[in-house]
């Protein structure tokens, strides 16, 4: 089976929400990555139940699939960029980056979406390791129970510079998950960290973690470099992950995250699948 392809809304976030949904289709993608935020569905803003209703419908009359993304800079905090967060030392943060990932698991249940993806966010200054894990550990244990009980998977994305910000943070964040008793929770793999971090190639780790995927962003980027590439730009062997996915049997959507190229997003959101489609891998390269 071909991958399935969605588009990230965080490069499309000078379009109208509806617009930018409706150039996601119109390129010919399987799904959307919606980023939620104060422009493209602020999930604080009045009637959240019945605009979460009017979402799904919207979304399968587009033949749209779901992945619900939490990485917003400023849709908590207007002066702290992606503050607070689970590891913040107040509390009272903490609680509203629970409530905003609780909101996040209700869109996602309700539009029969894929997976909620989410991160653990970076320490603040005297923060140490020892103290924020237990937080983290807490309210990924608390969500992940919320999202079990309304049939949603949840996926922990490792981001360079975060508490959790290699794959084998993820593993050492599942162990620690479940040892509380708490049912799992999947990987967000976005390939392009893996040449950040340099922790593994891209296609290795796609091999290894394939079973616990809870959904995959693919970009381009350089080595060492954390910024979102055009495909073609940078040194992420793009085919060679195409194929490791298509030879695990990966069926979720696989997103397409170019945040930094908002400004040309008419051009860059069906160029992106183009390119994607013309470096599928054939029958006999999948089965080599």
């Amino acid at each position: 089976m071909a991958p399935r392809f969605a588009y990230n809304t965080n490069g499309i976030s000078n379009h109208r929400f509806e617009d930018a949904l409706r150039l996601i289709a119109d390129s010919g993608y399987d799904g959307v990555a919606l980023t939620l935020d104060h422009h493209h569905f602020d999930p604080f803003a009045p009637d959240f139940e019945q605009r979460s209703g009017q979402l799904a419908a919207l979304l399968e009359r587009l033949g749209l699939g779901l992945v619900v993304e939490t990485g917003a800079r400023f849709l908590l905090d207007p002066r702290r960029k992606h503050e607070p967060t689970l590891i913040t030392p107040d509390a009272a943060g903490r609680a509203r980056r629970l409530e905003f990932l609780k909101r996040a698991v209700d869109v996602c249940a309700t539009c029969r979406g894929e997976a909620v993806s989410f991160w653990a966010g970076v320490p603040r200054a005297g923060v140490t390791e020892e103290a924020a894990w237990p937080w983290l550990v807490d309210g990924v244990a608390r969500l992940s129970e919320y999202a079990a009980a309304r049939g949603v998977v949840l996926a922990v994305e490792p981001e360079p510079g975060m508490l959790v910000d290699t794959v084998d943070g993820w593993s050492r964040l599942q162990a620690r998950v479940t040892a509380t008793g708490a049912p799992p929770v999947r990987l967000a793999l976005d390939v392009g960290h893996l040449l950040v971090t340099g922790e593994r190639g891209p296609a290795e780790a796609v091999r290894e973690f394939a079973p616990v995927l809870g959904t995959v962003a693919l970009e381009d980027m350089k080595r060492g470099v954390h910024e979102h590439l055009p495909f073609g730009e940078g040194d992420v062997d793009v085919p060679s992950v195409l194929r490791e996915l298509a030879r695990a049997g990966y069926e979720r959507l696989v997103c397409v995250e170019l945040s930094r190229d908002a400004h040309r997003a008419h051009e860059m959101v069906p160029r992106a699948l183009e390119w994607l489609k013309a470096r599928l891998p054939t029958d006999a390269e999948v089965a080599a």
